[in-house]
């Protein structure tokens, strides 16, 4: 749970992990510091790779990635059927639940088939610590723009909305992204809320946004909010720097 009991979520734009000469990837600083907000000495952590198809290669990869940390690692899969018979006890007696990118719309559409999205909101109002990255950040929003359906990126307007905002991630990695996600603020398609760059999470304690975090000096966040009829306006939110590895 997390340090003070209440809501926490830690939406990542991108670079959760890093590449690693020995596991193939490690955990950046962004990791640590999710594990941070659960005030656990050795937290339990369970990942959940949906939105890759839960593919057994992903998934020996986020037990390579995940046992680097003084932690107790676990993993919820969908395919080809539930690998935990209680998913609610299991997600509830967690102290992290980190979400791997992919395809937020079949995640989505998975999560609402196997009960998920009510289990993890559950999780989340008892202080079970919500973390991930792209698709992973961008399902506790109401929304934001997705490549599930093609390169072309598409809005998403059906996510879990925990979160009353938009979401922005790959911001600046991924030249479709700002331009679309400020037109579907500015059109009211979608609300106002953050984006964030590659290296860089958004922190929310219950549905309010409070920093920005990264180990990039050059990544930075922002507030997306409707301006002239039809058109977007972005504020710079400067993260707060954290040691690098």
């Amino acid at each position: 749970m997390s340090t003070d009991g209440q809501p926490h979520i830690l939406a990542i734009g991108g670079g959760t992990f890093v590449p690693d000469d020995r596991y193939g990837y490690a955990p950046s600083p962004l990791l640590r510091y999710a594990l941070d907000l659960t005030g656990q000495d050795r937290p339990r952590i369970c990942f959940l790779t949906t939105a890759l198809g839960d593919g057994a290669e992903y998934v020996a990869k986020g037990y390579a990635a995940f046992s680097q940390l003084d932690a107790e690692v676990s993993h919820l899969a969908l395919f080809p059927m539930p690998n935990i018979a209680d998913m609610r006890a299991h997600l509830l007696a967690q102290d992290l639940v980190y979400v791997f990118g992919g395809s937020v719309a079949n995640l989505l559409a998975l999560w609402r088939l196997h009960g998920l999205d009510d289990i993890l909101r559950e999780a989340w109002e008892a202080g079970v610590v919500l973390s991930g990255q792209s698709a992973g950040a961008l399902c506790w929003h109401v929304g934001g723009n997705t490549d599930s359906y093609g390169p072309q990126l598409q809005p998403l307007t059906d996510g879990l909305g925990f979160l009353p905002y938009s979401c922005g991630v790959h911001y600046d990695s991924d030249p479709q992204r700002r331009p679309l996600l400020q037109r579907l603020v500015g059109e009211g398609v979608l609300p106002s809320g953050y984006a964030a760059d590659e290296a860089v999470a958004l922190h929310y304690v219950g549905t309010e946004f409070v920093q920005a975090v990264s180990y990039r000096k050059e990544g930075a966040a922002y507030r997306v909010e409707p301006d002239a009829p039809g058109t977007a306006k972005e504020s710079l939110v400067s993260p707060r720097l954290l040691a690098s590895l």
